[in-house]
């Protein structure tokens, strides 16, 4: 059963000028360790940083909160799979909700889908509850 969807849609280049400006302060502030690392190491970083971002993003609208809600940017991680695929990793409050939400008896799945063609970056977020039996 589906729980949420999220996406979001944001322009490279708006993410770009935030880097230019703020540098480490703004990766600090949004991106966990594993995502900055990932992102710096990119040919075109502010790419990688504004997939990060719209996940993020859409991630807080399938879980129908939003970031003024108590829950911060760094609570939401992408963390890429040897395969290069990427999956959204959640938690502190972000993470309560998210079992808040899922019904007694399923187990909470995030699906998540990153695609950019310059200038835009968009995700996809889609919270499944599986039943465990």
């Amino acid at each position: 059963m589906i729980l949420g969807i999220g996406t979001d849609f944001v322009n490279i280049e708006r993410i770009r000028k935030v880097l230019d400006r703020f540098g480490e302060r703004f990766e600090k502030r949004v991106f966990s360790d594993l995502e900055i690392q990932r992102s710096r190491r990119k040919y075109d970083s502010p790419s990688s940083y504004a997939k990060r971002w719209a996940a993020k993003e859409a991630c807080s609208k399938a879980l129908g909160i939003g970031l003024r809600m108590g829950i911060s940017w760094k609570e939401m991680q992408i963390v890429n799979l040897k395969s290069g695929k990427p999956e959204l990793v959640i938690e502190g409050k972000a993470k309560d909700w998210l079992i808040a939400m899922t019904p007694i008896g399923y187990i909470p799945k995030i699906n998540v889908s990153l695609t950019d063609d310059f200038p835009w970056a968009q995700a996809t977020v889609i919270i499944e509850a599986i039943s465990q039996s």
